[in-house]
């Protein structure tokens, strides 16, 4: 029973810190599995309907559990259940069944601390991505004038997901010169929004 303890504790703990290791050099870092979904655009005047029925409370703890699950957890789990083991079977006169129980439950407390610890990091990542849609509404400044009546484009700066961006504009009304406050009233393709004055 102990060479079982030991071979779990060694090949578990050798994969961890070669996993560690080769993502402190930046190989094999954050492939893990992530459920987080995606930001999914919609029109406007869609119709989205959703039934949540008495299953969701158990597909939840599910997904849970899923999203917990990760190689990393998984080795850790394989560490602790031999040193739990090893530690528990070194204590002298135990129960076998009760060392294995020992050892099954330090390696399931290893598995949920660090597939908590791994989920709640990767909640840390933050999606960079401008969504243009986003910026309907937002009030921004004309940084080259914007011809009339949709004749050319300008450009306009404005602040939008905490960050300053310059894009391309155009307008239904007349010329706004450089420096007028202005509003997105909608985006015309990528890159370029249709602002009114403000």
């Amino acid at each position: 029973m102990a060479t079982l303890f030991t071979i779990c504790a060694i090949l578990g703990g050798t994969i961890l810190i070669c996993q560690f290791l080769l993502s402190l050099v930046g190989i094999g870092g954050g492939h893990d599995a992530d459920s987080d979904s995606g930001d999914v655009g919609h029109e406007a005047g869609a119709d989205h309907h959703a039934d949540h029925h008495h299953e969701t409370s158990h597909e939840h703890q599910a997904s849970w559990f899923l999203g917990v699950l990760s190689f990393r957890a998984l080795m850790a789990a394989l560490t602790f259940f031999g040193l739990g083991g090893l530690a528990a079977y070194g204590q002298g006169d135990q129960n076998p069944i009760l060392v294995f129980v020992i050892a099954i439950a330090a390696g399931l407390a290893a598995l949920f601390l660090i597939g908590f610890i791994m989920k709640s990091l990767n909640k840390l990542k933050a999606d960079g991505t401008v969504r243009m849609e986003r910026a309907v509404g937002s009030t921004g400044t004309v940084y080259l004038t914007i011809p009339a009546n949709k004749a050319g484009t300008g450009k306009v700066t404005l602040v939008l997901q905490n960050r300053t961006v310059e894009w391309l504009a155009v307008t239904s009304n007349g010329e706004l010169p450089t420096g007028s406050k202005v509003v997105v009233v909608g985006v015309v393709s990528p890159g370029t929004v249709e602002v009114a004055p403000a």
